[in-house]
């Protein structure tokens, strides 16, 4: 029976996530806006997509250099004052990207350093968000924090692309004040939180003690084919990244249809995160994380043939929907399955994947449209992702054919 209204919102008692939370949401909302930003300031500048990929590349390179070691300080150090830390390191890559702007530079390497160090930032915040949120609630509220936190993060992902297109308008400069200030206001939040205790783990970094979340994740089937599906599914389908050039060349519309583009998206992932607050998926797991990512591929071969910008906006609404899905599914498989004293490693493991399927995505789907083309880079992009979908439901058949989360299995077990 589905839960209550009053009850699946009443995590939101607990003070820490309410704040915890609050910074969240203003932080995404900025690094969307930053993001139609610096994307529609480079296309402009350059008219290159191969560059709209070294954006991508910029971030995911310092990020798969440093996420090990993030996900080890994760597990060693406080994930509140890491998280604390990274706000302010983006911060000064808002002031950074708002002072080249001051400057009307001219060329883009710039920008891309400053990436650099966005990425390393983003390298340390996300074992340790994807870990700490355990720690802000209770162990029986988990399920519906993560499904509330995924809607806020997407309501984020919804306004933050249309502001910034609009802000646009008035140009980049005010697109990263209002940037720096949102950054600023969550730090403040993030301050005033506390956790409850983490497991830490206090032994040196070895090259032993960072490969545990590796090692973890190799170990367990489910938990490996759930985040390697979403890499290669991903890796091939990162059409989001060519949305400038989809926008200038083929659906001829604006900044401000930009951030409509890199919104819908997140409309369809902020309705799918908002339904399975009130109905979760508790059965047929492996197939609607397979369906997800079917439908995932499914939205990109149609955002590739169409040159409509209503068809492209419900295309990527579609998308939003299956990823959403198999996001939702991963990330409690993940943390249910892995105690908290590695938590931050194996969360540093899975945000590899993510990264990559995102960024390198990005870069790859750069690459692909400066050799073949726009169109037939998007197309083969999605044909790639089905494929990869049906591969991957016959190499992991124990994920594919998995009814029940694994711990209400182990429950319903012990009930017995």
């Amino acid at each position: 029976m589905a839960s209550t209204g009053s009850d699946r919102f009443g995590v939101l008692r607990h003070r820490n996530f309410r704040f915890y939370l609050s910074a969240r949401l203003l932080a995404t909302l900025a690094v969307q806006m930053q993001s139609v930003a610096i994307g529609w300031q480079v296309y402009a500048m350059t008219g290159n997509v191969f560059d709209l990929g070294l954006i991508g590349l910029a971030q995911f390179a310092p990020f798969l250099l440093l996420i090990l070691f993030a996900g080890h300080a994760a597990d060693r150090y406080d994930r509140r004052k890491i998280i604390i830390g990274c706000f302010v390191a983006q911060f000064v890559c808002g002031l950074g990207l708002l002072a080249f702007t001051f400057l009307n530079l001219t060329v883009v390497w710039p920008i891309f350093a400053v990436l650099v160090l966005f990425g390393s930032a983003r390298a340390f915040m996300m074992p340790a968000s994807q870990a700490i949120l355990i720690n802000m609630v209770p162990k029986d509220s988990f399920s519906k924090a993560v499904a509330l936190s995924s809607s806020s993060f997407h309501v984020a992902v919804i306004v933050g692309p249309v502001l910034g297109g609009l802000l646009y308008l008035a140009g980049p400069t005010t697109v990263y004040l209002i940037v720096a200030a949102l950054l600023t206001l969550a730090t403040g939040l993030m301050l005033m939180t506390c956790t409850t205790p983490q497991v830490t783990h206090r032994e040196p970094p070895t090259l032993h003690s960072l490969l545990e979340g590796l090692r973890f994740v190799w170990s367990r089937p489910v938990v490996l084919g759930a985040i390697s599906l979403d890499l290669f599914a991903v890796l091939f389908g990162g059409a989001t990244a060519l949305l400038p050039a989809i926008a200038s060349d083929i659906l001829h519309v604006g900044p401000t249809g930009l951030g409509l583009l890199r919104t819908a998206p997140a409309v369809g992932a902020a309705i799918t995160s908002i339904a399975l607050t009130f109905w979760p998926i508790s059965r047929r797991v492996g197939q609607w994380m397979f369906g997800g990512v079917a439908l995932f591929g499914a939205g990109t071969v149609v955002l590739g043939l169409t040159s409509s910008m209503t068809v492209a906006l419900i295309a990527l609404v579609l998308m939003g929907v299956g990823d959403m899905v198999s996001v939702f599914i991963r990330h409690l498989l993940v943390q249910y399955e892995t105690p908290d004293a590695i938590r931050g490693r194996v969360s540093a493991v899975n945000a590899v994947f993510i990264g990559a399927s995102n960024e390198l995505g990005e870069f790859e789907s750069g690459i692909t449209a400066g050799w073949f083309g726009l169109v037939p880079a998007i197309l083969i992009g999605g044909v790639a992702t089905l494929a990869v979908t049906a591969a991957w439901a016959l190499g992991f058949p124990v994920l594919s054919k998995m009814d029940r989360f694994p711990h209400v299995s182990k429950d319903q077990d012990n009930r017995s």
